[in-house]
């Protein structure tokens, strides 16, 4: 019996993809790429119209040898590898090792693993798209070219195992450039003043908008003490009320990047890991005997918000029978994509919505069903109807002070009632009601309240703000973002502390020196245009020669001149004050993955290491003679233990607060998240907590 040979990228895939098929078909995996270019050399030849040289990646030879043999004994080979350039390109490396014709129509692609979709694809298959295997040959030869030049140059003028990268580079420069915002940033005092009011059982607040119709801008106490006498006691007077309905639309369903910030807002997971458990739903879960192994969503590394007419009419559907006519948009919800390239690309969605969550919870790990309940409740929120919000606004004189009220009321959840967007740490909600109010009431203050503040500077990145940075600025793929962060975090570039991301020295020095000698290679504006063009390649509009020859010609010019121009940089070593115990030297300070260390400068003879010990100035509360210091675990989490340490070994991974519970004299500890900071006792029986400013906190 005459059979065809499926080869996909996975295992996983291969395992459930054999299921749906049957014998007449024989499912093998690739294990992702077979060819690539050599690691020891350029492999790209420019005097040569950039002719490529692939070799087979170590260790596949074994693999390659059963694909061949496996192939000899089929009448068909199809090639089901990820439907994106990356997976065409692997698609045409097995095509080439193979010996499959050109025009052989061999190439299958779905977006989602379930029965009626891989048994659709295999009855339709195509031709190797070559314009996508370009595409993704240019970005790798751009990133090849950037990288095996640009290297080497900053290992003979700063120091060996540097690298520079395209989009590594770029990210690093942006990290660099909000430090010196930062740094820079001169903040300026500043005050508020609110007025508390009560009517009937209602309490809300107005905050002072105007003087003499002008904005207000309050600059010291002493300014903000001389308006609450002059307000003194006076009644507030309602001027004018303003209401009116409010649609508050979806979000899009999810695309790779805004997948990844979600899950990093919601659930604090890191690019990588969310990639990691995604692959897992999309390549197959087991369900049980009845059901077997589903993929539970479609692929996951797409910029495309499109939902197909059937998932869509299987989402209202479902939205109808569960919640309501009412929560059916009138009309289709259109979420239009940002790259029209990946048209026939769908959004990250449940291949079934009829799979709860909850339903199928049994069958998922914790993470598993965290990061599906987040596409699965995405998806069906993005086709529910608006939310409808009475908000009202009211405004208050009282002299020549114009005071502001605003309430919102939401009268229709919509798609609330299932999903609500997570928020940047910066972000903040407003929210509550007034009562009625008519124009000319007067209205007593309770209490003024003056409060004093400072300008702040922008924030330092977090994961999240930083990979909506980067698609907002069109820089690199959602794919990468994952390998980027860990790679530039893993080269000493930049640190994170608090889950927010600083700039090193090292990072600093290599920088400037890049935006010194190559400019446009370290420009966002750049590197983005990059990005259109490689587009353009997929597209057919674009050369791809033509577009790494307009690359490279100016490129190589700029390489020249900086190693002319560019004489050894020293990185200083800061000395500290701690002697090495083995051989008596000052150590010094050293950057690693997780931050500054201390080190012997007498490496290689001493090769003793020790960490940065934070002070709290705060005493053990278990052994009382050592003091509380900040710690690093082995992946870079802060921790709180003895100085004493190993003769007392008290660790916790909350700060102490250094008090006492006032109701049951037990330690107090720190807790900080999204909700601001609060102090907690250790006793759970007691259950007493209290919240703290920054300022409390010291």
């Amino acid at each position: 019996m005459s059979k065809t040979l499926v080869i996909v990228e996975s295992p996983a895939k291969a395992k459930t993809i054999g299921k749906f098929l049957g014998k007449k078909y024989i499912v093998k995996a690739s294990m992702g790429h077979v060819r690539d270019l050599p690691k020891s050399q350029l492999a790209v030849d420019v005097e040569n119209d950039f002719s490529v040289r692939y070799i087979t990646i170590r260790g596949k030879g074994d693999l390659i040898k059963e694909l061949k043999s496996a192939a000899q004994k089929s009448e068909h080979i199809l090639l089901a590898t990820d439907p994106d350039r990356e997976g065409e390109a692997i698609a045409w490396h097995l095509k080439e090792l193979l010996g499959i014709s050109e025009k052989e129509k061999c190439r299958v692609e779905f977006n989602e693993i379930t029965q009626k979709t891989i048994t659709d694809a295999v009855k339709n298959p195509r031709e190797v798209n070559y314009q996508l295997v370009n595409a993704q040959q240019t970005r790798r030869v751009l990133d090849r070219l950037v990288g095996y030049k640009l290297s080497p140059l900053l290992w003979r003028k700063i120091k060996k195992g540097l690298s520079a990268g395209r989009v590594q580079s770029v990210v690093v420069r942006l990290i660099c450039d909000r430090e010196n915002e930062i740094n820079k940033f001169i903040e300026e005092e500043y005050w508020s003043i609110t007025a508390s009011h009560h009517k009937g059982k209602v309490k809300f607040e107005s905050k002072l908008q105007k003087i003499d119709d002008k904005k207000a801008y309050i600059k010291n106490e002493a300014k903000a003490k001389e308006i609450l006498l002059d307000i003194g006691q006076d009644q507030f007077v309602v001027s004018d009320i303003s209401k009116k309905k409010q649609r508050k639309n979806p979000a899009p369903p999810f695309i790779t990047s805004t997948l990844q910030q979600e899950a990093y807002r919601k659930y604090g997971y890191a690019a990588k890991k969310t990639m990691i458990i995604a692959q897992q739903l999309y390549e197959g879960i087991d369900l049980s005997k009845a059901q077997g192994t589903v993929g539970l969503i479609t692929y996951m590394r797409t910029d495309s918000t499109r939902i197909s007419e059937e998932a869509k009419n299987s989402a209202l559907l479902y939205i109808k029978d569960n919640y309501g006519i009412d929560y059916v948009p009138e009309i289709a919800k259109k979420h239009n994509s940002k790259v029209k390239i990946q048209g026939a690309h769908e959004c990250v969605r449940p291949t079934d919505v009829n799979l709860m969550p909850d339903k199928i919870k049994e069958f998922l790990s914790a993470e598993q069903y965290k990061v599906y309940r987040l596409i699965w409740e995405r998806f069906l929120a993005s086709q529910m109807a608006p939310a409808i919000i009475d908000s009202t606004s009211a405004n208050f004189i009282v002299k020549k002070y114009q005071f502001k009220a605003t309430g919102s009321v939401t009268i229709f959840q919509g798609y609330t009632k299932i999903y609500i967007e997570g928020k940047d740490e910066q972000e903040n909600e407003t929210g509550g009601s007034l009562p009625d109010l008519k124009a000319g009431e007067a209205i007593s203050a309770k209490e003024l309240i003056p409060k004093q503040h400072f300008t702040q500077p922008l924030p330092r990145f977090t994961e999240a703000t930083l990979i909506k940075t980067l698609e907002e600025n069109g820089i690199g793929r959602p794919s990468t973002y994952a390998p980027i962060l860990d790679t530039i975090l893993s080269r000493g570039y930049v640190v994170k502390r608090q889950k927010q991301y600083s700039p090193t020295e090292l990072g600093c020095v290599v920088i400037d020196l890049l935006k010194n000698y190559f400019p446009e290679i370290i420009s966002t504006e750049f590197t983005a245009r990059l990005e259109k063009q490689l587009d353009g390649v997929e597209t057919g509009e674009t050369e791809w020669k033509e577009m790494l020859n307009n690359f490279y010609g100016p490129f190589y010019k700029e390489l020249e001149k900086a190693e002319n121009e560019i004489g050894k940089i020293e990185l200083k070593e800061e000395e500290s004050d701690v002697k090495c115990e083995n051989c008596g030297k000052l150590m010094v300070y050293k950057m690693g993955r997780f931050g500054k260390f201390l080190a012997c400068p007498g490496f290689p003879q001493c090769r003793n290491t020790k960490p940065i010990l934070e002070e709290t100035g705060i005493a053990c509360p278990k052994c009382s003679e050592g003091r509380i210091v900040i710690r690093s675990s082995r992946k870079g989490k802060k921790f709180y233990g003895c100085s004493a340490y190993p003769n007392c070994d008290y660790v916790s991974w909350d700060e102490p607060a250094g008090e006492k519970c006032p109701r049951c004299s037990n330690d107090l500890y720190i807790k900080r998240n999204k909700a601001g900071v609060k102090a907690y006792c250790i006793s759970k029986d007691c259950g007493f907590e209290k919240k703290l400013n920054e300022e409390q906190n010291g």
